[in-house]
């Protein structure tokens, strides 16, 4: 299928202020690039579902359904995702046509009143929307000797995650630095977390645009904003997740960094029972490889052998245990 004569290219997009930023920087790239680009600001399930953890509803691939039928059906052309949030395993006629640049992939502690996880008064709660995030959390928390802080479900677009901090509900939450950044609220950032600290999910900080996989026109078009490095990392993170068992919602965390010449990937796999809360943590799986990676093809080898690392660790794919 090719595009009408003169017809603008359509992006679909949830109507979230992050999710129109991220549509309208693609706009104007494209823009640049002499192209007209029109916006279609849409509601997804998961935008609508805020009163269950995504894992019980789903997982993230609730936000890009919506957007997925409307390029099947010809009402938008292209959908503009945060990389996190896109199923591991694209639906038959869909493709990644590209992966701009990436933002800051790092976790940050957001807090109007403290500085670091450690500064936390006692029963403090933190909010997190995040599996990754509460196995993580949990791992740091037992390494300071602070079983007194609790983790709750926080659920909710950026501002609405911000708000319900602001009225007292947490003490702190962790967001991506990424989304803040994007929207002009870094100051909002009270610590950001090194991966050794807290490993990112994968994906995290990058955008990525769905098309059918037929629009040549629209791979042609999406070249020029495609950055290649991004694309060999999170190709890497994203067969991580891929190769155990494919969900967005999964304790999963993997973060690849480029280091002398050579792709560096670290990963990491908790457990959690998500109907026992206070459940004393269990120790994370982790495991890590490098290699010299110059093709997508290489990338995905990586994250294999890194997912692979992981099982002989003691990890277990989706499928094996409940999340």
């Amino acid at each position: 299928m090719k595009q009408p004569a003169n017809a603008p290219f359509v992006i679909a997009t949830r109507e979230s202020r992050l999710a129109m930023w991220q549509a309208r920087h693609v706009q104007q790239q494209l823009q640049s690039h002499g192209h007209r680009v029109e916006l279609l600001g849409m509601t997804t399930r998961g935008d609508q579902i805020l009163d269950r953890t995504l894992s019980k509803v789903g997982g993230k691939g609730l936000f890009v359904k919506e957007l997925e039928a409307a390029l099947a059906d010809g009402r938008a052309d292209l959908a503009v995702h945060s990389l996190k949030d896109v199923p591991m395993q694209l639906p038959g006629g869909f493709a990644l046509a590209c992966v701009m640049e990436r933002e800051d992939p790092r976790d940050a502690l957001v807090s109007n009143h403290h500085a670091r996880l450690q500064d936390l008064p006692k029963g403090a709660v933190v909010g997190t929307s995040s599996l990754r995030r509460v196995v993580l959390l949990r791992d740091a928390l037992a390494r300071m000797g602070r079983s007194d802080v609790s983790i709750a479900p926080l659920r909710g677009n950026l501002d609405t995650r911000l708000r319900k901090l602001d009225d007292g509900a947490f003490a702190a939450i962790v967001l991506a630095a990424a989304g803040l950044k994007r929207l002009d609220l870094a100051a909002r950032i009270r610590h950001v977390f090194t991966p050794d600290e807290m490993l990112p999910a994968a994906g995290q900080g990058a955008l990525g645009i769905e098309i059918l996989s037929e629009r040549q026109d629209l791979i042609d078009a999406l070249a020029p904003l495609a950055h290649q490095p991004s694309w060999l990392v999170v190709a890497a993170e994203r067969e991580v997740s891929r190769s155990m068992g494919g969900s967005c919602s999964m304790p999963l965390a993997a973060h690849a960094t480029w280091l002398g010449g050579q792709l560096r990937l670290e990963a990491a796999w908790g457990q959690i029972d998500e109907d026992r809360p206070d459940a004393a943590p269990q120790p994370l799986v982790r495991a890590n490889a490098s290699a010299a990676v110059a093709t997508r093809e290489q990338a995905v080898a990586l994250g294999a052998l890194v997912a692979q690392r992981l099982r002989q660790g003691g990890a277990r794919p989706m499928g094996e245990f409940a999340v």
